[in-house]
């Protein structure tokens, strides 16, 4: 299918434990769960605007809005983020009745869909990690991309121009390319007072902060290297946000991953080349076991 043909979708708010979450379905087939990054007012269907209906054209797709973003739940376990979200991600498909899924994540959506492949392997099939989180996060200071995401809600608190400055400078490779009006969604569903209040994603601080850092970081874990699931690893060579250096990490600890550099291509690869970025997955998708 063509990336321009509009699949017919359907939208629906379902209930997972103690929380809400949106979610955005298209397409036939296998089931597809595609999860967005931790920027401020990210959501399921902006992040994957350019890739739904392509991917629908082979694949059953589902679109959530994580727990603390968009329509979803504000409520998650700063403790233990990644663990919450894997948590939160296997409830969605034993609400949906789907036993077992391919996943698709970017940045902290790929940290979600990975440590979900860790701890329960029978929950997924395929996995397809862009720029993921939780990659050698404790072994170096963070990049500047890092630190302007984790910085948006500190000292004044969010601002238009602080999210600018990170989705022009550090998200993408060219700046000049995102709409303004792709800014401003995200500055409004930013700026949410239930957001605010509890931001989703933010500096590990506290007694608990050594500990949050730790689980957050999967080349410490040795459960990584078990993760049989066929994984496809592609990341942006000019990625500003989390280093290319882990897509080698990954390609090095895990037994069958794949890794895929893009040249001239950020931290939203699927966002900024979402021709070739459709190519690789529906064929890494499709593909026999």
């Amino acid at each position: 299918m063509n990336a321009s043909t509009a699949s017919p979708r359907t939208e629906q708010t379902v209930r997972v434990g103690h929380r809400d979450i949106f979610v955005t379905e298209a397409g036939t087939g296998t089931s597809v769960v595609l999860l967005h990054g931790g920027g401020a007012g990210a959501t399921g269907a902006s992040n994957y605007s350019r890739n739904i209906d392509a991917l629908a054209g082979r694949f059953h797709v589902i679109v959530p809005d994580m727990p603390g973003y968009g329509q979803s739940s504000k409520q998650l376990d700063h403790r233990d983020p990644f663990g919450d979200l894997a948590f939160a991600m296997r409830g969605l498909l034993d609400e949906l009745g789907i036993a077992k899924a391919h996943f698709i994540g970017n940045s902290y959506g790929g940290a979600a869909a990975l440590r979900l492949a860790m701890e329960r392997p029978d929950k997924v099939d395929r996995l397809i990690l862009m720029g993921p989180g939780g990659v050698g996060t404790t072994r170096r200071l963070p990049t500047k991309g890092l630190s302007s995401l984790l910085s948006y809600y500190g000292g004044e608190g969010p601002t238009r121009e602080k999210l600018e400055t990170f989705v022009r400078d550090y998200l993408v490779y060219d700046g000049a390319s995102v709409p303004a009006e792709m800014i401003e969604l995200r500055y409004r569903a930013s700026i949410q007072p239930e957001v605010v209040a509890n931001p989703p994603l933010r500096r590990p601080s506290g007694r608990t902060s050594l500990r949050t850092m730790l689980r957050m970081d999967f080349t410490r874990d040795n459960r990584l290297a078990k993760v049989k699931a066929p994984t496809l690893v592609v990341w942006g060579k000019d990625d500003k946000v989390n280093r290319p250096s882990g897509g080698r990490a990954l390609s090095g600890i895990m037994p069958n991953c794949n890794l895929y550099l893009v040249a001239n291509t950020g931290h939203w690869v699927q966002w900024e080349r979402p021709a070739l970025f459709n190519s690789l997955a529906i064929d890494f998708l499709s593909a026999e076991a």
